[in-house]
């Protein structure tokens, strides 16, 4: 697999972004990747209420920006022995900054901790799903707290590929599962972690031929359910071993990965089975189309997001167009 090379890392003031600190530069240390970190500070405009005889929006703005590149010299001192780091303050709304340093740098990572928790006890806040929305990189976002090494890491793939869609759109899905895996395998293998794989399915139209206009004879509705599972467990059976092909047989000996196949909704097993395995970190796709601006996150992907409660790597297919712009 290719390794992150161009790292960014979002900082904010406090303990709670050493862990996404320290688990960029062990990325960048392992993969002598390029580093840089920033912190957003908001934009002070004419119009805001300054006080009496204080300082003038622009020295306000350059005191604020002066505090923060402090503040983060403060935070990157302790692993300038080890990687070079860049740092600079970005000013503006966070996710929209966030985004215009990715394209303006082309940088293949955005790792940061989630803001605060916000009133409805959500892990991730408003300016964490924009840019899960709209970052074109992987985000990976880590929970305050953690250990260093993650313990069960939880791969959700989706093998559900209709074979009358566009072949460009089946690709991109078959891609987007592969590069799940791959990021998955590789971050088990460096923490020493329990990998687990899960597909969650359901066989379309099964309560409806149960329902009283169809009403269906019910051997012919689990057998209609089995062939959906069958089909699916092939689906998943075949891409672990696309996976172990391309990655090593070693290395999939070596983590003996779990599979699971659940039947239900996945906007409820994943977050679910995370849960119930305990998982610390969860690999999963954020959108299912590509090469459409404006679609930038799938309504299953957002209600995952809203449950789960651990760190998540959240993965773009190729071919994804964020809606973002450099100008502003």
């Amino acid at each position: 697999m290719m390794p992150f090379k161009n790292i960014l890392c979002v900082l904010e003031p406090g303990e709670k972004s050493k862990p996404a600190l320290e688990r960029a530069v062990t990325l960048a240390e392992n993969n002598q990747a390029n580093l840089t970190v920033v912190n957003v500070i908001p934009r002070i405009t004419a119009g805001i209420q300054m006080p009496e005889g204080g300082p003038i929006s622009a020295t306000l703005q350059t005191a604020m920006a002066s505090d923060r590149a402090q503040m983060m010299e403060t935070l990157i001192d302790p692993y300038l022995k080890l990687v070079e780091i860049q740092s600079k303050v970005l000013i503006g709304t966070s996710y929209l900054e966030i985004v215009r340093e990715v394209l303006r740098h082309e940088h293949d990572l955005v790792i940061k901790a989630p803001e605060t928790q916000d009133w409805r006890d959500r892990l991730f806040g408003s300016d964490d799903m924009n840019l899960l929305r709209q970052c074109p990189c992987p985000v990976w976002l880590i929970k305050p707290g953690e250990l260093k090494s993650y313990k069960r890491i939880l791969a959700a793939v989706d093998v559900d590929l209709d074979d009358e869609d566009p072949p460009a759109e089946l690709e991109s899905r078959r891609s987007l599962n592969r590069k799940i895996l791959e990021r998955a395998y590789s971050l088990a293998i460096s923490d020493f972690a329990e990998l687990h794989v899960m597909h969650a399915w359901e066989a379309i139209g099964e309560s409806a031929m149960r329902g009283a206009f169809m009403h269906r004879p019910e051997e012919k509705i689990m057998a209609y359910v089995e062939q959906v599972r069958r089909h699916r467990k092939a689906s998943l059976d075949k891409l672990m071993r696309e996976t172990t092909s391309h990655i090593g047989k070693d290395a999939t000996d070596y983590l003996k990965p779990q599979t699971h196949l659940v039947k239900g909704l996945a906007s409820k097993e994943i977050p679910a089975l995370a849960k119930r395995i305990k998982a610390s970190l969860v690999v999963m796709g954020t959108v299912a189309r590509t090469g459409i601006p404006g679609f930038i996150m799938g309504n299953t992907a957002e209600t995952i997001l809203e449950q789960i409660d651990c760190s998540v790597l959240a993965i773009k297919p190729p071919g994804f167009v964020t809606p973002v712009t450099l100008e502003a």
